[in-house]
């Protein structure tokens, strides 16, 4: 036998833990000597306290002793029970086996009695199943009739007789009875399509029948909602799907609806691609459309049920029904009235109070959640198409403009002028007001239009500026064949850049946006040109008046006194008059262009090595004459406006000091000096004006040219280059035939 520790090990484990937990109390509670008084009090204690574990030890046992012998009573008990049922249901099994025979005849009892209910079930509806074909006929008298509602329930009523012989086929499998059936019920079909096609005619119709005649919509839709709940109802079933179902009459409803609205409206005729056609077409459309959601929103969503949505569906179905028919208007070739008015009618009126915002629509009425009209794809292509139409009108506009001021300057009679007397064409007005129109037309749209059209419109403008700058050279090209014509050549020269001027001011007026109107680079470069040339034709005028004059020196009669600058201040005086009949900024630029021109030409004539000063008096006489000439000049340009400052006259005094220098020897020094001032002076330019000296030896001019050499100029940022422009002939070589050393 196995010891009690062996058979309770845990009781063993509880013992030494208990030991322990005792004897760590005992060493806690004496661990000093004094504390050993207390030991009787505490063996007390605890002794009271183990005997009152001990006693509810002991209760709580014999209580459950006592539970399980009764719990061991009670399965003695119910074990007897379960043998008793268990020869009852034994006994019950041999009874049955016993009476199996008996079973057999009640079988056939059973199917006798389910055939003999069918067959009272047939017998039933026999007389209906007879009377199918005459209600087929009073069906069709109600219909024509339009008794809708009654000819419905009838046809509901052979429906019904039909599905539930087809269904009991079904279920037992007798398919090819179904046939059978079919055929005999094969007018429905007939009935269905009547009823259908009335119901379709009078939906195609709902927006004149709801303001005329309700009763008759309002009986379409009951039928189509009995409809509804049939196929709702066999399609929850799901055990047996009639023919013909389901029907779908409230899906159709929409279709013929959307159908109507779409076909009434949009395909009814073909649309006058041109301006006014389409504007009459687009205003039909708005108040038509307008109209017809009125009437659908105070009666029509009144005679059908609020989960139709009929509103948000027929206005769902106009606005789809204008994007396509927008979408193929601009399929044809469209001019740009028509363009603009589709644009302006598809981002703008569409969504104005006067058609889908119109205050009787609204809230109910929300095309802003549909999307827009017309797609920024769309609406972007038809903007430049647009943009391309305008493009070509202003072209076309353009030409004729020029044309007519081509033939303006042929006249014979000055250019107009305005209140201050500066000549003017109204060119520049006529350009900018076309401009300017299509422009603001175009903000009538949208930014990105306006944008698009600015942008053409300075390209135009540039590429006018150009045509224009042909014109002008042409015009130039006949006056040199003939300075009689034009009779005003110079005063149209003048007007045309005033015209160049007052274009130049107003571009930057043409941008819409204040902060932006800069003149982009192309263009002023174009402006830029414009004036260039017609300053270049009048300075070549200029210079046929000045050549005559200017081949008359140096010469010894101009040495001798001459009125030559006087003669040249004359004509310099007619031209500054002619000049002050343009504005101020070009007036001062042609002044300068003139003065730079005459001392050009003055030098130029200086260097072409036709005299040679054959004394120191000659050299004088020329430097007096050089002074006198230089300083008329200049006093009459200071006179005109040109500060000194601005003057390249100042070249000719320059220059008298080399030729009016007394030693050569100090020339080196002296050009030097020169050449610092005026950088583009060259070898050649010097070379001739030591020859004009005429006491130049070799040595001397070998070097000057030297130092020259060893001092290159670099032209400094903002020079006015005057040398660079004179053309020195090449020196001809000696040619000699002395006697002794040539040979």
């Amino acid at each position: 036998a196995s010891s009690p520790d062996e058979e309770w090990p845990e009781a063993e484990k509880a013992e030494k833990l208990a030991r322990g937990a005792a004897l760590k109390w005992a060493s806690g509670v004496f661990y000093r000597p004094e504390k050993l008084e207390g030991l009787g009090h505490y063996r007390s204690r605890e002794t009271q306290r183990n005997s009152s574990i001990q006693s509810r030890l002991k209760s709580t046992i014999q209580s459950y002793l006592e539970g399980v012998s009764a719990g061991l009573e009670q399965l003695r008990s119910a074990a007897q029970e379960v043998q008793s049922v268990c020869q009852d249901l034994g006994a019950a099994r041999w009874a049955l086996l016993d009476s199996a025979d008996h079973f057999q005849g009640l079988q056939q009892m059973r199917a006798l009695v389910e055939e003999h209910v069918q067959l009272a079930s047939v017998v039933q509806v026999l007389p209906q199943i007879f009377s199918v074909h005459e209600v087929f006929s009073h069906t069709l008298q109600l219909l024509h009739g339009q008794h809708l509602l009654e000819a419905h329930a009838e046809l509901m009523m052979v429906e019904h007789l039909r599905d539930d012989i087809l269904s009991q086929l079904h279920l037992r499998g007798l398919s090819g009875a179904q046939t059978t059936v079919l055929s005999y019920f094969s007018g429905l079909q007939q009935l269905n399509e009547a009823l259908a096609k009335q119901l379709w005619d009078i939906v195609g119709s709902s927006l004149r029948l709801v303001r005329e005649d309700p009763v008759l919509f309002v009986t379409a839709v009951r039928i189509i909602e009995r409809e509804e709940k049939i196929d709702d109802s066999l399609l929850l079933e799901a055990t047996f799907l009639p023919p013909g179902r389901p029907k779908g009459w409230r899906q159709k409803f929409y279709h013929v609806l959307q159908d109507t609205i779409t076909g009434a409206r949009f395909h009814a005729a073909p649309v006058d691609a041109e301006g006014p056609g389409l504007a009459r077409h687009l205003a039909a459309l708005q108040k038509d459309i307008v109209s017809e959601l009125r009437v659908v929103k105070d009666l029509m969503v009144q005679c059908v049920p609020a989960h139709y949505n009929i509103l948000s569906v027929c206005a769902t179905t106009y606005h789809q029904a204008l994007t396509s028919h927008l979408q193929e208007i601009l399929r044809e070739d469209l001019d740009k009235q028509g363009l603009f008015l589709l644009l302006e009618w598809g981002l703008h009126v569409y969504h104005s109070p006067e058609m889908m915002g119109h205050p009787d629509l609204l809230p109910e009425v929300d095309v802003s959640a549909l999307g827009p009209l017309m797609s920024p794809e769309l609406v972007d292509q038809t903007e430049r198409r647009y943009v391309v139409k305008v493009k070509a009108s202003v072209l076309e506009w353009m030409q004729r403009t020029l044309e007519v001021e081509f033939k303006e300057w042929f006249r014979e009679e000055e250019p107009e002028t305005d209140h201050q007397g500066f000549f003017q064409s109204a060119l520049p007005v006529i350009v900018m007001q076309m401009l300017n129109e299509n422009i603001q037309v175009a903000s009538l749209i949208n930014d990105s239009l306006q944008q698009k059209v600015y942008n053409m419109a300075l390209e135009e403008l540039e590429a006018f500026l150009g045509r224009l700058r042909e014109a002008l050279v042409q015009c130039g090209k006949e006056h040199q064949q003939d300075r009689a014509v034009p009779k005003y050549y110079v005063s149209y020269l003048l007007a045309m850049l005033n015209n160049n001027l007052a274009l130049s001011n107003s571009v930057s007026s043409l941008h819409p946006d204040t902060a932006h109107r800069e003149v982009p680079a192309s263009l002023q470069a174009a402006l830029d040109r414009m004036q260039k040339k017609a300053c270049q034709l009048l300075l070549e005028e200029l210079l046929l008046d000045l050549q005559p004059l200017c081949l008359q020196l140096p010469s010894r009669k101009w040495l001798s006194g001459s009125q030559l600058a006087g003669s040249m201040c004359e004509v310099i005086d007619k031209y500054a008059k002619d000049f002050s009949r343009v504005r101020k900024p070009v007036f001062t630029l042609l002044l300068m262009e003139s003065e730079l021109l005459v001392a050009s030409q003055y030098l130029r004539a200086l260097m072409q090595r036709k005299m040679v000063c054959k004394s120191e008096e000659e050299r004088g006489q020329l430097c007096d004459r050089l002074l006198q000439d230089a300083s008329q000049l200049r006093e009459l340009f200071c006179g005109l406006g040109l500060d000194r400052s601005q003057q390249s006259l100042e070249a000719v005094f320059a220059l008298r000091e080399l030729i009016c220098l007394k030693d050569p020897a100090l020339l080196s020094l002296e050009v030097l000096g020169f050449i610092t001032k005026y950088p583009d002076a060259s070898d050649e330019h010097i070379s001739s004006l030591l020859d004009l000296r005429g006491d130049v030896s070799k040595e001397v001019r070998h070097v000057v040219l030297e130092m020259m050499a060893q001092h290159p100029q670099v032209l400094p940022e903002g020079y006015r280059p005057i040398f660079s422009t004179i053309l020195v002939p090449v020196p001809e070589l000696p040619f000699c035939l002395r006697k002794g050393k040539c040979a």
